[in-house]
């Protein structure tokens, strides 16, 4: 029997990052995501209703801080983006900022447009038409 918990969505996303600094030109000053707290425990953005955290990283085996998609665990991140006109102004910012990424993309599964790219930690994010 399903739980089917009342729920508006995602309350948060927390990562972890090799360093404070670069997350934050990455994600505040290249991306523009307001920064919503920064202790030197956590460093957390505003990305719409959600709530992005991050802790420092703190790597138990070798080569261990190094993301990778292919392993157990996190895949992507998608960033609900409404306009297609918008989608395409944040591709060729990203490329123009020389950030890697796809450019617009269309989802084989859904029929829907993205742009996927990497922050400096190589977690892959995506712009992603709703």
């Amino acid at each position: 029997m399903p739980i089917n918990p009342k729920t508006k969505g995602l309350a948060h996303v927390a990562l972890r990052t090799t360093d404070f600094a670069r997350a934050k030109a990455f994600y505040h000053d290249l991306l523009g995501f307001p920064v919503a707290l920064e202790t030197p425990e956590i460093l957390g953005f505003q990305v719409g209703q959600l709530f992005l955290g991050f802790k420092k990283a703190e790597p138990t085996y070798p080569g261990g801080n190094v993301f990778t998609p292919f392993n157990v665990g996190l895949d992507h991140i998608a960033i609900a983006c409404e306009d297609e006109a918008e989608l395409r102004r944040v591709a060729d910012a990203l490329q123009a900022a020389g950030v890697e990424n796809t450019g617009v993309k269309t989802d084989s599964v859904q029929p829907k447009q993205y742009v996927a790219f990497k922050d400096p930690e190589r977690i892959q994010w995506e712009f992603y038409m709703v």
